[in-house]
């Protein structure tokens, strides 16, 4: 898994990102890349813009940490056309450069955070993660999008 708190890992994801053009076209499913990127996005505005999502509560937080988590957090790769949360899909189109400047902008800022900062720190709908189902959460996910753009 490519590690989202070294400079090598940030790096190696950006070069992928700075190889999309707004025209790429996706392998498998219905996102255009604008939208893809805004998608990716939101689990990085969960993180750092509080508020902005509301959070599950009661039986939907209890199903999120008993039996959605550890897929999640693992290191097994995401299957094509897996189903999103509905607070993940983008279903308008986005200013591809923006989208792509902020995802970039996230992936710095949790570099420049570092691992010990997320060590114990609450997700949006999983309880608690270690630094590594932190990194797992973020780089699978990311990695997931970026392949099936074919970057």
């Amino acid at each position: 898994m490519t590690d989202l708190f070294s400079s090598g890992g940030v790096m190696t994801f950006i070069a992928r990102i700075n190889n999309l053009t707004p025209q790429t076209k996706p392998y498998w499913g219905k996102m255009t890349v604008d939208q893809m990127l805004a998608h990716v996005n939101v689990a990085y505005e969960m993180l750092y813009e509080p508020g902005k999502h509301p959070k599950p509560k009661g039986l939907l937080k209890w199903i999120l940490k008993k039996f959605v988590k550890k897929n999640i957090v693992n290191e097994k790769p995401y299957p094509h056309n897996m189903r999103t949360s509905p607070a993940f899909v983008i279903a308008d189109h986005k200013n591809y450069e923006a989208e792509k400047k902020r995802l970039i902008d996230y992936l710095i800022k949790t570099q420049e955070l570092g691992g010990r900062y997320f060590e114990g720190k609450e997700s949006h709908s999983f309880g608690a993660l270690t630094q590594t189902e932190w990194n797992n959460m973020f780089a699978k996910h990311l990695d997931h999008h970026l392949t099936q753009f074919g970057v």
